[in-house]
């Protein structure tokens, strides 16, 4: 079961809120600022992190899931308890907040004396327009970014190009799978919808610049977290002789890729670092959970440098998260993985132009 709680997150809701359900997110947000979280155009707040300047440092955040779910809404929470609890901070937090409270809930976070609200999820959004009024006045804002969401001076919006993080780990896989003679892969989903579609295109791109003709392909399970179908998905990847397979689910991640084990091949995680799971194994870690922002983003806090007022999009290459971790030693794997990503950081690679290219 604690091998489960972490891949969950990659399940439909994380996935549909955070990864490619964001992809339309820098094009709506367009008239946003963009900062890296220090020097932008934004403002820091005086005093920051102990914002009202009471002496201590408190955090609220709001989520409109289970906070206690195992998956995407306890790993926002868990991330700030942990940098919380070594710094000597409060979290109060609430979770399962219907979006009709989301005003009223940020409010009675406001009178707490926080120092920060944060949403754990845009479907909030309901609650920024406190971050104007009186009660808030002297509150730092983290607000995970989407479409939907505009940009206001009174928060920080938090973002990333999920392009970047899945062509990174098909870049990865490639790597891998040229080391190892195999120019076969799959791309394991659980529903045919956008984000999935769109991750198997960045997928297939990425491990195509490696190997030109991969031959790449999607099977939908047709659930996120059906154990079942999962490895039945995979067994007739298995049985078309892959070298590869990328289970991008929820619940059934950790089935999928045990059966995969049992053929040794190459792995990856849908968001986590499970580098130190030995049941299952994976060979490459994709990391894009929502909670590693929310913590990169309170240690900006803590050192006096998150704006408010700006959109910070996380970028691969040059952020710690999102990134890939190559599970285990191998030097020339580990160099060729992070120069591609800091290509991507420096614009060498178009990420988009990459997934338009080789991804269909």
């Amino acid at each position: 079961m604690k091998n489960r709680k972490s891949v969950r997150i990659a399940g439909a809701a994380f996935a549909c809120a955070t990864l490619f359900a964001l992809a339309g997110c820098a094009d709506s947000d367009a008239t946003a600022n963009k900062s890296t979280g220090g020097g932008g155009t934004g403002g820091v707040l005086p005093g920051e992190p102990d914002v009202n300047g009471d002496g201590k440092v408190v955090i609220g955040v709001l989520s409109p899931g289970d906070i206690n779910d195992n998956g995407y809404y306890e790993s926002f929470v868990t991330s700030a308890d942990a940098f919380a609890k070594a710094k000597g901070w409060t979290v109060i937090k609430r979770g399962s907040v219907p979006e009709t409270e989301a005003l009223s809930a940020a409010r009675a976070l406001c009178q707490q004396k926080v120092d920060m609200v944060a949403l754990a999820a845009s479907e909030l959004k309901d609650a920024i327009p406190a971050s104007e009024e009186a009660v808030c006045q002297k509150t730092a804002w983290y607000v995970p970014s989407s479409g939907n969401v505009e940009q206001t001076p009174k928060i920080m919006l938090s973002t990333d190009d999920p392009a970047q993080s899945i062509l990174s780990a098909g870049y990865a896989t490639g790597v891998l799978m040229q080391q190892r003679g195999t120019k076969k892969a799959a791309f394991v989903a659980g529903m045919e919808l956008d984000f999935n579609i769109n991750a198997s295109k960045a997928f297939k791109a990425g491990i195509r610049s490696v190997i030109p003709d991969a031959n790449v392909t999607t099977t939908y399970a047709g659930d996120q977290d059906d154990a079942a179908k999962a490895k039945e998905a995979v067994q007739a990847q298995i049985d078309q002789g892959v070298g590869a397979v990328y289970p991008y689910l929820g619940g059934s991640t950790d089935a999928a890729t045990r059966l995969a084990n049992t053929k040794k091949l190459i792995t990856l995680t849908p968001g986590t670092d499970r580098c130190a799971s030995t049941d299952p194994k994976f060979d490459l870690s994709v990391l894009f959970s929502p909670g590693d922002y929310f913590t990169e983003a309170l240690k900006l806090f803590a050192d006096g440098k998150l704006e408010m007022g700006v959109q910070k999009v996380w970028t691969i290459g040059k952020d710690p998260y999102p990134t890939v971790k190559l599970c285990g030693d191998n030097a020339e794997a580990k160099q060729k993985i992070e120069t591609f990503m800091k290509d991507v950081a420096s614009g060498k690679i178009d990420a988009a132009a990459e997934v338009e290219r080789l991804g269909k």
